[in-house]
């Protein structure tokens, strides 16, 4: 199975991506977590995603706050799917971050997920590794039925607090 490289544009962005590498494990899928920054180590960021593909990974998920330059810069050297996580950081807590990843210029793509959007980034790449794996698609099905399993437990939960409110 393909791998997932997660790029994070600084340390203190791992609490965000904590929650990545929960779901990752979650279904299986290995992963494999660098810090790389797109203004202090162009050439490193360069490096890592022209070498993604042939070193197994089949996704990358780049994190970054502020200017949030990191996810185009990995786009711009790869042909795998990124997808961009904006971190709430500095004086827009994160809505900068945001527009960088999801202002792409044409022809050069990244998906974005919400500000702080760790799970959902994972969950995506869950999804995108998915379409040539049956066993991963099969987990994914159970994930989302353990979702809407969830939310009807909640829905009786709710039910009866109304019903005590009658009495």
């Amino acid at each position: 199975m393909k791998k997932i490289l997660i790029i994070i544009g600084s340390d203190s962005d791992f609490p965000v991506i904590k929650d990545s590498l929960s779901i990752l494990k979650r279904f299986g899928i290995e992963a494999d977590t660098i810090v790389c920054s797109a203004h202090r180590t162009p050439d490193q960021a360069a490096k890592s995603a022209r070498e993604a593909k042939e070193k197994g990974y089949g996704v990358i998920i780049a994190a970054a706050g502020l200017a949030a330059h990191l996810p185009g810069v990995i786009a711009a050297y790869t042909t795998l799917p990124v997808i961009g996580v904006p971190i709430a950081s500095g004086p827009l807590n994160g809505t900068d971050a945001l527009y960088s990843i999801v202002q792409m210029p044409s022809g050069v793509p990244v998906a974005a997920v919400a500000i702080n959007g760790g799970t959902n980034a994972a969950l995506l790449a869950v999804q995108i590794l998915a379409v040539e794996n049956s066993e991963l698609s099969e987990k994914l099905y159970a994930y989302k039925s353990e979702l809407r399993s969830s939310v009807e437990r909640k829905n009786m939960v709710l039910k009866s607090r109304i019903a005590d409110l009658d009495k």
